[in-house]
């Protein structure tokens, strides 16, 4: 059964960057039937939200940031999940002030290693590192493997220590440390992905609400970008996302399989999937 609750509730949400008040225009939440389908309707609310970098990076010790305002492709992401998570924890019609404690308990889960703020280095950075911890939180799984045309690869990641003129909070030598130990971590993994050249077979296996995270061919990088995956009516499944190249979040004017290919940098994709009993198992 479809449900609809008014969501003025975000409007007390604070902008956490600047310490403004955040009033996004979404009137009306609609659920689906399981996380993935109103994760769905609520990224479509999004649609045209302007795209921008680094908000989670501006206060000097790390906290929670909510921003319904902006988002890059992470943060777009987290926050259609951690709403749709919460709207599907929620009674009927949940208080304001209950809603928004459950959508920033999400939020918190989603982002941090192990669902703890505990510094720079506790966030996850690394998409490969997020979809690892959250899968071991029981919100969602890693489908790539069970798709035709995968691979198992394993890549050395270094990307953000390397490049730490990018990443102002990795001066501190202890956070420095911590990352690289997180890096160290990951590269020592393999994981399962599908190149570029077969993404077209894997299309008719995906579903709507699939998270897409699309693989960096550079050196060093895990991923480069995450949306998700959204079937328009040409019948083709496309990206939903919070786009650099247009400013905004949009759904891609090509399919997925034509999106990637045309870009150099992408060498792929990986898969995963909301557990539709997520809710369920997030808060054990």
């Amino acid at each position: 059964m479809v449900k609809l609750f008014t969501s003025f509730f975000l409007l007390l949400l604070p902008l956490a960057v600047s310490g403004q008040s955040a009033a996004p225009n979404l009137p009306l939440i609609t659920g689906g039937n399981t996380p993935a389908e109103t994760a769905i309707n609520v990224g479509r609310q999004l649609l045209g939200k302007p795209y921008v970098c680094a908000t989670l990076d501006y206060n000097p010790t790390e906290r929670l940031v909510v921003n319904l305002n902006a988002f890059d492709c992470t943060t777009y992401l987290e926050t259609v999940l951690a709403i749709s998570l919460a709207y599907h924890d929620q009674p009927d019609k949940p208080l304001p002030a209950q809603f928004d404690q459950a959508f920033r308990a999400y939020l918190t889960r989603l982002r941090y290693r192990n669902g703890k703020i505990d510094g720079y280095a506790s966030r996850l950075h690394y998409f490969s590192d997020w979809l690892r911890d959250n899968e071991h939180k029981g919100f969602l799984t890693d489908v790539t493997g069970e798709l035709p045309g995968s691979m198992s690869v394993a890549k050395p990641i270094s990307y953000m220590t390397t490049a730490t003129y990018r990443y102002p909070h990795l001066s501190d030598p202890a956070t420095l440390k911590q990352m690289q130990l997180a890096e160290a971590n990951l590269s020592r993994q393999s994981f399962w992905f599908i190149p570029k050249k077969n993404i077209r077979l894997v299309e008719g296996q995906l579903r709507e609400g699939d998270i897409i995270m699309l693989m960096a061919a550079r050196t060093g990088l895990d991923m480069k970008h995450v949306g998700l995956a959204v079937r328009q009516p040409n019948g083709r499944i496309h990206l939903m996302h919070a786009s650099s190249d247009q400013g905004k979040v949009v759904i891609t004017r090509y399919p997925l399989s034509d999106y990637v290919l045309w870009h150099k940098r992408l060498s792929g994709v990986r898969v995963a999937r909301l557990r539709g009993n997520s809710v369920l198992t997030a808060g054990e």
